[in-house]
């Protein structure tokens, strides 16, 4: 055998055990691992859905979803309500699901600007976010 040779083999076994150490690690504790890579890889479950928010509905709805009075760019003056509590946190998923695409009462609708995953990951943030435990009605 060359010493090219030897040297690619040596690499080989190196690499094996490397490979092996690597693998029996993970085996050994998969409760702390799984966790570790689950938090990692998804360091905020709504990163995307709080651009939309924060885009389309913070003006009126305020950053932590209080709602209260807004003046549009027009002038006129809404009373936006609170997802916090009272009847936000009664209403179905479905009434919100209306209220986005359909828009009224002075919220345009956004049929034609978002997709129904992107509305529904909207309900999910308000539930999640600004309304905490709980639970809408069923509808």
């Amino acid at each position: 055998m060359t010493k090219r040779q030897s040297v690619i083999v040596a690499a080989g076994l190196l690499l094996a055990i490397v490979s092996a150490c690597k693998t029996n690690q993970t085996s050994s504790s998969p409760a702390t691992n799984s966790n570790k890579t689950s938090a990692q890889s998804t360091p905020d479950q709504f990163a995307g859905v709080r651009t939309i928010y924060g885009k389309e509905c913070k003006n009126c709805h305020g950053q932590d979803g209080a709602g209260g009075p807004v003046k549009l760019d027009d002038g006129t003056k809404l009373k936006v309500p609170t997802f916090r509590e009272g009847r936000a946190v009664r209403h179905p998923d479905s009434d919100y699901l209306k209220q986005i695409t359909k828009g009224g009462d002075g919220m345009p609708a956004f049929e034609k600007k978002l997709t129904p995953e992107q509305m529904n990951d909207l309900i999910k943030f308000i539930r999640e976010v600004f309304q905490p435990g709980a639970a809408p009605q069923a509808k």
